[in-house]
């Protein structure tokens, strides 16, 4: 395949065209939209994606472009977006340079369809882009990974139990939470957003869980089609891995628990694991992983705290370790440390929350729900004493968790709705 610089531009007969932007090519849903990409190229299609640099990440200077990947806009004018959106509370309004860029590189690419990801990453103007593909009818597929499409404001809001968003956000109880701005402009933003996002001629929505696909079929967002297409992990990676952990960490003859989360505190079950270390006897240990030094200042002796791994490979390691995983989440969308842990042999209790429970089956795990405490610790106790839950039964769960199935299905979602194959 030809490419010009690194847009590609050879054309075969049957391929389409596919043009993805997310806010970042890093982080998971960046590697989604890159591994959608590659999908698509192995099946004869010619794929192209899109990130600014995201000021937010340690790089000032953009870090070299993956194959097939176009970076657009700059760190500094994604600053001052950020600083705007922070004081007007308009995320979504600014950084018209790098969206003029964006829309020269998509004329140029002619994409047959454009696949949007996250979009509120500050580093794009929306109602420029909506638009470009509004004046040109453009078959869209929208991938919605949270439920900030349809706010005012906030990607999620179970945690404060909000449903403003139903009919006109106003008075946001999560003005502070990201994206944060000083000022409650929800109203204004969810007028907005619903004169951007909606009029789209041709566009699919995505959503990674049954759950998300019911909260659209209640929004301003009713009216279009919606498939769901849950996220996917590497099977190649997660899988059943012997180590050392529980000798490293005097784990042996212990019943382990373990959480793992990167961004730990209310909304992912912090205070669930500090509960639960008081309550459970010393024939438990309670492992958290993704922490960091403010949070390890909050946890008792009882608790092994791990900030980092160093691949994926040590973190199947640590999933293989596991007696149970226990994910007491109050806000998720469909979380992949579920599938991991499952895929590593290891059996999953969660919270029934968001799209969480649609991963576990009763031969793989148990659900309680949200914020019962009580339950939690009693299942706890039951599956680390009875072991209902087989090594094997969670394995054969895991086979459908298989990542390349899942990114089959987006290119057979792309041909259906061009009919092209």
């Amino acid at each position: 395949m030809k490419t010009n610089g690194n847009i590609a531009t050879e054309e075969k007969p049957s391929a389409l065209r596919i043009a993805q932007i997310n806010m970042t090519a890093i982080g998971s849903t960046g590697k989604i939209m890159l591994q959608i990409a590659e999908t698509a190229r192995s099946q004869g299609h010619i794929a192209q994606t899109f990130s600014t640099n995201q000021f937010s990440t340690k790089y000032k200077k953009l870090p070299p472009a993956p194959y097939g990947h176009t970076y657009y806009g700059s760190y500094f004018e994604n600053g001052i977006h950020l600083a705007l959106a922070l004081i007007t509370g308009k995320n979504g309004c600014y950084s018209s340079i790098g969206t003029c860029q964006l829309i020269a590189k998509l004329k140029k690419f002619k994409p047959d369809i454009i696949h949007l990801h996250n979009l509120h990453g500050f580093c794009i103007n929306l109602p420029m882009l909506f638009d470009y593909i509004k004046s040109n009818n453009i078959k869209t597929v929208w991938t919605l990974h949270d439920c900030w499409s349809f706010t005012g404001h906030c990607p999620y809001f179970t945690i404060v139990n909000c449903d403003k968003w139903k009919q006109q956000c106003y008075d946001c109880p999560q003005i502070n939470v990201y994206p944060k701005s000083r000022v409650d402009n929800s109203r204004q933003m969810y007028q907005l957003k619903k004169k951007w996002f909606t009029g789209v001629s041709d566009m699919t929505l995505v959503t990674p869980s049954q759950w998300l696909s019911e909260l659209v079929s209640e929004s301003f967002l009713q009216k279009y089609p919606v498939n769901v297409i849950n996220n996917g992990i590497d099977l190649n990676i997660f899988k059943p891995t012997d180590s050392n952990f529980r000798q490293k960490h005097g784990l042996e003859g212990k019943h382990v628990i373990l959480g793992v989360a990167f961004g730990w505190g209310k909304r992912k079950g912090l205070d669930v694991f500090l509960e639960l270390s008081k309550r459970l006897s010393d024939d438990y240990r309670i492992v958290l992983v993704g922490t960091n030094d403010t949070v390890e200042r909050e946890l008792p002796d009882n608790i092994v705290s791990i900030q980092r791994t160093n691949n994926q490979t040590e973190l199947a390691e640590i999933y293989s370790s596991a007696d149970l995983f226990v994910n007491p989440t109050r806000e998720e969308n469909y979380p992949t440390v579920n599938m991991e842990a499952i895929a590593c042999g290891t059996p999953v209790l969660t919270f029934k929350t968001g799209g969480s429970p649609e991963i576990v089956d009763a031969d793989c795990g148990s659900i309680v729900d949200c914020n019962d405490i009580d339950s939690m610790e009693k299942e706890i106790i039951r599956i680390c004493t009875n072991k209902p839950y087989s090594k094997k039964a969670c394995l054969l769960k895991a086979k459908s968790f298989d990542m390349n199935d899942k990114f089959k299905e987006y290119i057979d979602l792309y041909e259906n709705l061009t009919h092209r194959a």
